[in-house]
């Protein structure tokens, strides 16, 4: 038996297999195609590009066990024996996401042990795992941004296989997978494809990572291809529930139908077949409610997209910080708002853009789940200066209202890894290019974003240090101890509640009312009558409930007392630094 190997190089005039250190010539096809039959066990391999020196591995691969520069290893993931055929999927509404880097996430910083710590996220009450993007990248460690071939799996996290198992084993579980995948950029270090045709435009305007992918220039059709196939794979073979897509603001597309909705179309054309809920969830800037507008209504029918908005409000009314993007933010008011209205910035001057950003929400017809809700995530952490989680900024009470925010919010809350027992490690950006000049030039862009936010750049690790990589490892024997434990169970308890509550996953704007005091530093949310009061001040609050109170769910400090006889209505006495959830009146 034989099988043909393809690989698209319009841009070589000769392209030739190498394997077993054979060069063997190629046939020109249609549309720069280039095609070979080769026996059907085919061993290590790369094309060699007209006279050029370096064999390069193939822009489809699927394995690099020796590293991006080395030779693909062929890789049939129909070879697989699944065990997750009684799988139906998980509905992004009424989940719990964690989110996940493989490297840190365990001291050994690979899938398989990663599989060893899903028990703790099924204990916890995850629906759906996020991992960080996992694509093979040049070096030992990376965030997963810097990624160079899409198709690959980072062989130091195990490679294809031990992804093939990891998924499986979540599944089996109950846990979903979301997989963060770039296409905005490609890595600079260890990138050889834009050699085989043109998958960057460099007239396209650029990212603040490098030239833009090529998605409507000459020979974007292929280009656009690469990622359809791209997105099926990870959810046929590799099982994915769905797909975070990074920094889609960055995609510079100037067709009449944009990449987004290209994508949304096959993931929703793929969903029957799959037989489970297929979820497509934007990292955006643009605060633009057309990615998740159905495309019926002329959006590009996104299932979700990160809030940033929410992140900083709660950021800054926690920690008092206004440096920089968090300039606007601070009030309880400004919670408020974004409870009510999910975008902060909808239509509103923003000063660190200097202009006018973002518009409204339909809240009559748009669901709050559609919107991912979070206190930490990996770039609001591994995006300061040192690293530094909430853990070193707030005290433990705080970390307590933090999390009572974002698990009772309208959202669907996410969780940063670690941040369910308030981990005292730091998450910070780490590299391990093997060009200096890439090494050198990451260190400087890094010492100028801080600039802007006018932080210490004397204080920034520096992330091509393994220590810097090693430090950001989370340390699991802190579960055992406080404040982590006490915080750990706080998280259980809420996810259990949210659960248990219907009105806690109640997807509507309309059923939500919200108010603050901006003075005395107390917010109080109505979700259908279960109401979630917080108290970020110094001193003891009095909270009038505005009618008759139900019995306490859950309270964060001791000391919360429901005054029923008040007039016109109970009132609620929160500690200070506190937070507590009631029942609705019966």
């Amino acid at each position: 038996m034989s099988q043909t190997i393809r690989v698209w190089a319009p841009r070589a005039e000769r392209v030739a297999l190498v394997t077993a250190g054979t060069d063997a010539p190629m046939t020109a096809a249609e549309g720069g195609w280039w095609t070979i039959a080769t026996p059907d066990q085919l061993g290590d391999y790369g094309f060699r590009l007209d006279d050029d020196d370096t064999v390069r591995p193939d822009p489809r691969s699927r394995w690099q066990p020796t590293g991006v520069d080395g030779p693909t290893r062929p890789f049939d993931p129909a070879e697989y024996e699944w065990g997750d055929a009684a799988w139906t999927g998980r509905r992004l509404a009424g989940s719990v996401v964690y989110e996940l880097h493989l490297g840190t996430f365990t001291p050994e910083g690979t899938l398989d042990a990663a599989i060893g710590k899903l028990d703790h996220l099924v204990d916890l009450g995850v629906d759906m795992v996020e991992l960080l993007p996992v694509n093979a990248f040049a070096g030992t460690h990376n965030w997963g941004y810097d990624g160079v071939l899409w198709f690959a799996v980072q062989d130091s996290y195990g490679g294809p296989r031990a992804y093939q198992r990891f998924v499986d084993a979540c599944h089996q579980r109950g846990i979903g997978v979301i997989q963060d995948v770039v296409y905005n950029h490609l890595g600079a270090g260890g990138n050889h494809i834009p050699l085989f045709g043109p998958y960057l435009n460099p007239t396209a305007g650029g990212s603040p990572w490098g030239d833009s992918i090529n998605l409507d220039g000459p020979d974007s059709g292929e280009v656009r291809r690469y990622i359809l196939d791209n997105v099926v794979m990870w959810l046929q073979d590799y099982h994915v529930d769905g797909l975070r897509l990074d920094a889609v603001h960055a995609l510079n597309d100037s067709h009449a139908t944009h990449l987004l909705e290209d994508i949304a179309k096959r993931v929703d054309a793929l969903a029957p077949h799959a037989r489970r809920p297929l979820s497509l969830i934007a990292e955006s800037d643009l605060n633009d409610p057309k990615l998740i507008t159905p495309r019926e209504a002329g959006g590009y029918g996104l299932t979700a997209q990160w809030s940033d908005d929410f992140h900083h409000v709660l950021h800054v009314a926690l920690t008092g910080e206004t440096d920089g993007y968090y300039a606007d933010f601070g009030k309880m008011s400004d919670i408020v708002k974004v409870l009510s209205r999910a975008f902060f910035h909808d239509g509103t001057f923003s000063s660190f853009r200097g202009r006018d950003h973002g518009r409204p929400v339909d809240t009559l017809t748009t669901p709050a789940w559609r919107f991912l809700g979070y206190a930490q995530n990996h770039d609001q952490v591994g995006n300061r200066a040192v690293g530094d989680r909430l853990t070193a900024q707030l005290s433990p009470d705080d970390l307590a209202i933090a999390a009572v925010l974002v698990l009772t919010s309208p959202f669907t809350p996410m969780l940063f890894m670690g941040e369910e027992w308030a981990a005292g490690t730091p998450w910070q950006f780490f590299t391990s290019h093997t060009d200096q000049f890439l090494a050198d030039a990451t260190r400087e862009g890094r010492l100028e974003e801080f600039a802007r936010m006018g932080w210490d750049k004397d204080l920034v690790p520096d992330p091509q240090a393994e220590s810097t990589f090693l430090d950001s490892k989370l340390d699991w024997s802190e579960l055992g101890r406080e404040p982590h434990a006490r915080l750990l169970a706080l998280h259980r308890d809420l996810i259990a509640l949210r659960r248990a509550r219907p009105e806690l996953t109640d997807p509507w704007f309309g059923d939500l009312t919200a108010t603050g005091d901006d003075e005395a530093r107390w917010l109080l949310v109505d979700r259908s009558g279960v109401r979630i009061a917080a108290n970020l001040s110094d001193q003891e609050r009095r909270i009038p409930l505005g009618g008759p109170a139900g019995a306490l769910l859950l309270a964060t400090r001791d000391g919360v007392r429901v005054d029923r006889a008040s007039e016109p209505g109970a009132t609620l006495t929160l500690p200070p630094h506190s937070a507590a959830v009631l029942a609705p009146a019966s």
